[in-house]
């Protein structure tokens, strides 16, 4: 399973708002966001830019 790291998650709520974010991109499905490790995982494929695009809207960061 593919992982990004996010940068700015705070509470469940910032948790939903990835989860939700990542869920919408086509080909992504089964995202689990872990909130500790500051880390999203997948399954599927999508451009790591679409993925950094979604992330940014709600106002966090893919850091590499």
């Amino acid at each position: 399973m593919p992982t990004v790291k996010i940068q700015g998650m705070r509470c469940q709520h910032c948790v939903a708002s990835v989860t939700k974010a990542l869920e919408e991109i086509d080909g992504i499905s089964d995202v689990r966001v872990d909130l500790s490790a500051g880390e999203a995982t997948y399954n599927g494929e999508a451009d790591l830019e679409t993925i950094k695009k979604a992330i940014a809207a709600i106002g966090f960061e893919v850091v590499e």
